[in-house]
């Protein structure tokens, strides 16, 4: 499927900007929209950048009125620490907006819409190996507005002809991961051991967690979004990378960088979330729709934070 202009709703985050860059290298005109203060030497690149709040709708429509975009890659949101702090905000900018912009995108007849989920939609109790079609129960606030939006997004797609289309992630390893992300420590590990200082993972050692490294992650956003929708026979798709535990990271730290000191000190909050995750994810639909794969294993996640770590 293709599409000459895409609207990415934070665009100058760091997975906005990156998944800009694969549509950019395709030609592909990108309008960025974020909050002020977003804009950086890489916004330079793109076709346009409009800053606001997701939560104006007006300023959204105009959005869509100045620009036209043929695609909407929704990642703008609240992450899952900053939610639970405040939840009703959560609610508005994560649920209530993106139902919002789902509405615009039916009325200006844009499609694909891509909308970001993650593996939080699932609640504790799960099965492991995870089935796509497990109950969604999420515990935290984050969780549940992306379900509101998932179960809104499916219901315009088989009411109104919305091309909904969505992933939903597991723990995603990251150089760039944002700091009020609760699953950021994995990243900081890798920071902390690059920069010489010590570390504590928040988790237990033998806790495990299915994994992504972020190239995947935005690979698999733009190859969704390009696959013909005949192929698609399900709105959202799970994904896997591999599983990894805590005490891998640390084990994998120490063989790069001998003189790494660093500690487990669980804290109760991360241990209830992520242990009660599942440590795979079945993924077949995405293999079998649009012959997805995984090309980062651990090693080579590491190899490539090891890279961007000590090129700074």
């Amino acid at each position: 499927m293709s599409f000459e202009t895409a609207l990415i709703t934070g665009g100058n985050g760091n997975l906005g900007r990156l998944v800009a860059t694969r549509l950019e290298a395709q030609n592909i005109k990108v309008i960025s929209f974020d909050l002020p203060g977003t804009e950086g030497p890489e916004t330079e690149a793109r076709y346009d950048v409009d800053l606001g709040d997701i939560r104006d709708h007006n300023l959204l429509r105009k959005v869509f009125e100045d620009h036209k975009p043929q695609a909407v890659f929704h990642l703008a949101s609240m992450l899952s620490g900053s939610s639970e702090a405040n939840p009703e905000a959560a609610w508005e900018v994560n649920a209530t907006a993106s139902i919002k912009l789902m509405r615009l995108a039916l009325e200006f007849d844009v499609g694909p819409f891509f909308f970001a989920s993650t593996v939080a939609t699932y609640g504790p109790d799960l099965p492991d190996p995870l089935p796509e079609d497990a109950d969604q129960w999420p515990e935290n606030i984050y969780g549940a507005t992306k379900v509101a939006v998932e179960r809104m997004g499916v219901y315009l797609k088989r009411k109104q002809g919305l091309d909904f289309r969505c992933l939903r992630f597991p723990f995603v390893l990251s150089p760039y991961a944002p700091d009020a992300a609760l699953t950021a420590f994995a990243s900081n590990a890798f920071k902390a051991a690059a920069a010489g200082t010590p570390f504590a993972f928040p988790i237990e050692p033998d806790t495990g967690m299915a994994a992504l490294f972020l190239d995947d992650v935005t690979r698999s956003i733009v190859e969704i979004a390009q696959t013909d929708p005949a192929n698609l026979r399900q709105p959202v798709y799970n994904l896997h990378g591999y599983t990894v535990r805590a005490s891998d990271i640390a084990e994998k730290l120490r063989q790069r960088y001998q003189t790494f000191e660093c500690s487990f000190e669980p804290e109760e909050r991360l241990v209830n979330l992520i242990g009660s995750w599942p440590t795979a994810l079945i993924c077949e639909g995405a293999e079998r729709d649009w012959d997805w794969a995984v090309e980062f294993d651990f090693d080579k996640t590491a190899d490539a934070m090891f890279k961007l770590f000590e090129a700074n």
